[in-house]
């Protein structure tokens, strides 16, 4: 692994795949091997039920300190991402990124 892995911090997040919901930060945790290890504690806890129902969970980088509570975390992460896609949108200009004739 490389230094940044190391050293980086990563979210656990909890998703539906089926509804797309999200359940938001489950943990926040430092280093690519820990963030790996969490995420295969979370899916080995999980039940049948709830894996069936459509829930899974995913990786994420992160600018979060490890350790930040996860309400915390998951309003971070949205403010975060509802600030990228707003500027998405304002960079793609008035024709909506498209292009003009």
């Amino acid at each position: 692994m490389t230094n940044d892995e190391l050293k980086a911090s990563y979210v656990v997040i909890r998703h539906n795949v089926r509804t797309y919901e999200s359940a938001g930060v489950v943990e926040v945790v430092k280093g690519r091997a820990n963030a790996e290890s969490t995420l295969k504690k979370f899916e080995n806890e999980q039940s049948s039920a709830d894996r069936h129902e459509g829930w899974r969970y995913f990786l994420e980088k992160s600018t979060l300190k490890a350790g930040t509570d996860p309400t915390e975390a998951t309003e971070l992460r949205q403010a975060e991402l509802e600030s990228r896609e707003s500027k998405a949108t304002q960079d793609a200009g008035p024709n909506g990124g498209g292009f003009s004739r």
